[in-house]
Parts: structure tokens; C-alpha cells; sequence
């Protein structure tokens, strides 16, 4: 008789123990394991503009940070490494380890969305439900191939599709007073 393996669990404990590698990345969500390689550099240069654009909104107002793939440790079984996020000075001084970990949700993370089926299904369900249940206050998710940006935010305490913009749409974020960017700048190449 064959036995069936039982199902492995994992928690943030368990990613020390895995093998280190520059060019791979482990997130545990609800207590399932993803591996995911360095992504291409196409999507790389998406997350730098939107670094770039939050980060001198950020510098100028001085109201806040912009990172880049930070690792944000949302509880023992949830541990998350987006590719963009901005948080309030205020809400970092709380919530950053001495290694440089968020151990709280950010106001807002940015996806860019790698291809394939189940990197799509990964950030628009998995990663929203995530971020949802954790009070970020804004979700946008990036496709650099369609060139559109969906925005969730939060409603009656969960984050909502509100709107997808084009390429001649501008991204705006109230948390962000007068920060705007021109969709189009994002994915130009």
C-alpha cells in the first residue's frame, strides 16, 4: 500500500535553512512555499522607474521611503518579498528590524507582474488576499506586457479593484499628496 505524504507547512523559520542563492527568492504564503528566480530584466527596469518616481516624491516631501524588494514578514507563516513598496516615516520607525525587514504591511506595495499563469494568479489572488487581511492601503499591480496598472485600494477593510489605467492614464495615490506619474513613463524601454 502506498503511503501519501503528508502536506509540508512552512513558516519564516524555515528560509535560513534553505539554500542561499542571489538569484532566488523563497515567500511563504499561508504557510506554502514559493521559489521564484531573479527576474528579467525588462521587469527590473519597470520596479527602478517606479522606484524612482516614488523616491523623489519621497525625498522632496520627506514624508516617507521607497524600497526596492524588501523582505516584509507579515506573521510566522506569511513572508513576502515585493518589488516595490512605500511606507510612511512614522509607520517604518515601528515595523523595521535591525536586519531591515518590515514586520508590518507597508501603506503601499507595487507588484510587476512576472509572466505565466501562476505568477498571474499568484499576485492577483494569493498576494491581494495577503494584503488585504494585513492593512496595506493601496495594492497596484504592474503589466509590463499590456502596459496597464491595476489599483486596489482599501474599502470597508479589504483592498478593491477601484480602476485599471492605461498608458495615458496617471497613477495617484492619496497618501501621496501631489505625487503623480504618467502610466506610459513606466514601461517605456
Amino acid at each position: 500500500m502506498a503511503r501519501i505524504a503528508e502536506k509540508v507547512f512552512w513558516t519564516i523559520r524555515d528560509i535560513p535553512l534553505l539554500p542561499q542563492n542571489d538569484s532566488v527568492n523563497y515567500e511563504i504564503i499561508d504557510r506554502e512555499l514559493f521559489v521564484t528566480r531573479s527576474p528579467h530584466h525588462l521587469h527590473q527596469r519597470v520596479c527602478g522607474k517606479l522606484f524612482r518616481y516614488l523616491d523623489e516624491w519621497s525625498e522632496s516631501s520627506g514624508l516617507g521611503e521607497t524600497i526596492i524588494a524588501p523582505v516584509v514578514i507579515l506573521s510566522d507563516i506569511d513572508s513576502v518579498i515585493p518589488d516595490v513598496v512605500w511606507i510612511s516615516q512614522e509607520r517604518l520607525a515601528q515595523v523595521e528590524d535591525k536586519a531591515g525587514h518590515l514586520l508590518s504591511a507597508p501603506e503601499l506595495v507595487i507588484e510587476v507582474l512576472p509572466p505565466g499563469k501562476n505568477n498571474e494568479d499568484r499576485n492577483k489572488e494569493a498576494k491581494l488576499k495577503l494584503y488585504s487581511l494585513h492593512g496595506v492601503s493601496e495594492y497596484w499591480i504592474c503589466d509590463r506586457l499590456s502596459k496597464q496598472v491595476a489599483i486596489y485600494s482599501r474599502k470597508n477593510a479589504r483592498l478593491i479593484l477601484v480602476t485599471t489605467l492605461l498608458e495615458n492614464d496617471i497613477i495617484t495615490f492619496s497618501l501621496l499628496p501631489n505625487f503623480s506619474c504618467l502610466v506610459s513613463q513606466l514601461f517605456v524601454l
